[in-house]
């Protein structure tokens, strides 16, 4: 059964993103869901599940997975610091090649998002600043308060830029097609470039062109790796999420755009802000980052947050971005471009299997089949 033919919509269109040709600007973003069992080594349940929502020529980017022992601050989460987590994340890899599609791991570490019960050692969490948050990490207890973090030292900082570009490295070595910086929802990269956590007095810190300067140092390390056209990086801006703020997101936001320009990256991928958090959307809010920082950023954007199918249409056909992520349809419908693009109905999502457990809520979602819509 086809409702209706949408192949011929902006959504549908091939787009050359970096060194890959795209058969369709419908993207599963990174996700996390928190489904590894030992060493944070990915596993079959997530092979079956990226595997699920591969499709020719589409693209998709990985949950955030974590590049140090220090970088965790939800139990469950992937690495990518381990002999082991290169050989599962190979499996992944595999598994989405095989059906032609083309996947890139998200890089990413929590900084003070963290607990002593997720540190080496039980250690203090690091962070930029020592500033009192209210926000919550999963351990293997569940969810708990994040313990208050110490201030990494300068040289603490620039080890964790190196950290970075081994983790681009691994991923390499595991058979990604390329890396994306996780630079949002209030985690290291995003702790360092808002004023609202970052309080430093070196290099590091002060005025925004200091406090771009970690997540500019990250970029250059993974472009050694990668290369400009196999990069890309996630910004969130005015994002509140884990008690973020900035004293002038436009500025700060629009200087980091401005600046990434220089690398000539694959892309800059953008959350919108009337997504608070991972639940609570504001209705009506036009997709105000890409609109602002498209004018800004010479390269092609995602945009990511609250879009359905007609709204990812009008933010393409409108210019403001080039391809647009579908989180929480994409979690409840492995065959989202096939239902999309044939206009069929979509399966509800569950959100109390969002983040952490097994098989239920992960890769038990049905593809879309008229024997079971006939049910």
């Amino acid at each position: 059964m086809k409702t209706q033919d949408n192949s011929n919509t902006k959504l549908f269109s091939p787009i050359k993103l970096g060194a890959y040709e795209l058969t369709h600007r419908v993207v599963l973003p990174p996700l996390t869901r928190m489904r590894t069992e030992t060493g944070f080594i990915p596993n079959d349940l997530m092979v079956e599940y990226y595997s699920q929502r591969t499709t020719p020529g589409g693209f998709m980017v990985t949950e955030g997975t974590v590049i140090s022992e220090t970088g965790h601050g939800y139990y469950g989460a992937p690495g990518i610091y381990t002999n082991e987590q290169v050989e599962g994340w190979k499996k992944v890899t595999a598994a989405v090649h095989a059906k032609g599609g083309i996947i890139f791991l998200q890089l990413f570490h929590v900084g003070r998002e963290s607990h002593r019960d997720l540190q080496p050692n039980n250690a203090l969490p690091g962070g930029p600043s020592v500033v009192p948050h209210e926000d919550l990490v999963f351990t293997q207890k569940g969810w708990v308060p994040a313990d208050l973090n110490r201030a990494y030292e300068t040289e603490e900082v620039e080890a964790l830029v190196e950290d970075y570009r081994k983790a681009a490295q691994r991923a390499k070595d595991a058979g990604f097609d390329g890396v994306e910086l996780h630079g949002a929802n209030g985690y290291l990269v995003d702790q360092f470039l808002q004023d609202g956590s970052n309080k430093r007095t070196d290099k590091y810190g002060g005025p925004m062109e200091n406090r771009v300067r970690f997540m500019m140092e990250v970029v250059e390390g993974m472009l050694a790796v990668w290369g400009p056209d196999r990069v890309g990086v996630r910004l969130g801006p005015s994002g509140t999420f884990n008690s973020m703020s900035d004293s002038n997101p436009i500025a700060l936001f629009g200087y980091a755009a401005d600046q990434l320009n220089q690398f000539g990256i694959a892309y800059l991928h953008l959350i919108e802000p009337r997504i608070k958090g991972s639940y609570e959307e504001v209705d009506g809010m036009e997709p105000v980052a890409s609109i602002h920082l498209r004018k800004i950023f010479k390269g092609l954007i995602i945009a990511a947050g609250g879009f359905d199918f007609d709204k990812g249409n009008e933010v393409l056909e409108k210019g403001y971005a080039d391809l647009v992520a579908f989180g929480r349809y994409f979690i409840a419908n492995p065959d989202l471009p096939y239902r999309f693009k044939n206009g069929l109905p979509l399966n509800p999502y569950n959100r109390d299997t969002f983040y952490g457990g097994n098989a239920k809520g992960y890769i038990d979602y049905p593809f879309y089949s008229e024997e079971l819509v006939a049910e």
